[in-house]
């Protein structure tokens, strides 16, 4: 393996002392023309590249953020990563993206390896619904925010939707199109997304005079087409099956849909589907699918600014006053759900 090139050897090739060097690569002004051009000329035949990591060492600050989801298969949460990273690359830093694939003992691994790094802030959708690794990062002094989320007990700075208001948006569509059996597919309890969206969906019924009891539950452990399908094949199997089903992500009603094609159920005649997000491929699917509308990629970028106004703080005589800023979602009516009872 040939050896890394440093900076002791552009200054004994360029016949100057380290810190010339080090004065040409951050300070070129303070360095004589021929000097400089000289140490660059030893830069440029030697191939030599600072270590950026080593410079962020020795200042104590990076210039990374980091960006922690719960799945980057879902193309939910690339539209958040997307927001964030043209925030971030206009303060001039990079992100780093991770996947907790909704693990907490992954999400603690890397909280750990962004205190490692000493990444200058953190975008998190917290997988943890104790909050223990939440508060185990809190100790590193490393400023955070939530998106997609308040994690409950926290004070810092949070972007969200309001699932409860998307859940009703979803459910009281169902309704007013005749439904009064509707299916929740709700992916894994431990989401406090996937349980305020179950509370708007029974605060629709419950404005329409229906009881718990037309909603029926099932939970699925992930958030993706598989689990849909598998929910699907749930659904497909009850005595008695509802006319409607909503579904917690656009992942689980696009799998849902496709268990409902391989079955010869039709959609929306035999079965309405509603999903949540509206992703890319909701519009896109055999079925156009009917989607409460999530802002994600203004979540992103309103997530990245709030950090960074944090991180700015941190020089300023003002101390930053945490906010919680609550997204509107918004339906999207497409053909998956229109058909009437």
């Amino acid at each position: 393996m040939a050896q890394s090139v440093g900076i002791k050897d552009v200054a004994r090739a360029a016949g100057v002392s380290v810190g010339t060097v080090s004065n040409v690569i951050n300070r070129p002004e303070s360095v004589a023309s021929e000097t400089r051009a000289r140490v660059q000329s030893a830069i440029d035949r030697l191939g030599y590249v600072r270590s950026e990591s080593a410079r962020q060492l020795r200042a104590g600050r990076s210039r990374i953020m980091g960006l922690l989801v719960l799945d980057m298969g879902n193309p939910f949460f690339v539209d958040v990563a997307r927001g964030a990273e043209r925030a971030a690359r206009q303060a001039g830093l990079g992100v780093m993206v991770c996947n907790s694939a909704q693990s907490p003992s992954e999400e603690a691994d890397y909280l750990s390896l962004f205190a490692e790094q000493r990444v200058r802030g953190v975008l998190l959708t917290p997988s943890d619904a104790s909050g223990r690794n939440i508060e185990a990062f809190r100790r590193n002094g490393i400023p955070f925010v939530l998106v997609d989320r308040v994690a409950e007990g926290t004070t810092e700075c949070s972007v969200s939707v309001d699932d409860v208001a998307g859940g009703a948006l979803a459910v009281r569509h169902l309704v007013d199109a005749g439904h009064r059996s509707i299916a929740y597919v709700s992916g894994p309890p431990g989401l406090s997304q996937v349980r305020d969206r179950r509370t708007g969906a029974l605060n629709a019924l419950r404005e329409a005079g229906l009881g718990p009891e037309n909603l029926r539950e099932l939970p699925t452990e992930r958030l993706d087409v598989a689990a849909g399908r598998d929910a699907g094949a749930r659904l497909l199997g009850l005595a008695e099956r509802p006319t409607a089903v909503f579904c917690a992500n656009d992942l689980l009603a696009l799998g849902v849909l496709q268990a409902m094609y391989a079955a010869g159920v039709g959609v929306p005649d035999d079965l309405a589907i509603v999903g949540y997000d509206d992703i890319e491929f909701a519009a896109a699917a055999a079925v156009p699918l009917t989607s409460v509308r999530q802002p994600a990629v203004t979540m992103g970028a309103l997530a990245a600014e709030l950090l960074l106004e944090e991180i700015d703080a941190e020089t300023a005589p003002v101390p930053h006053e945490h906010r919680r800023v609550v997204l509107q979602p918004e339906l999207v009516v497409r053909h998956s759900s229109l058909a009437a009872r």
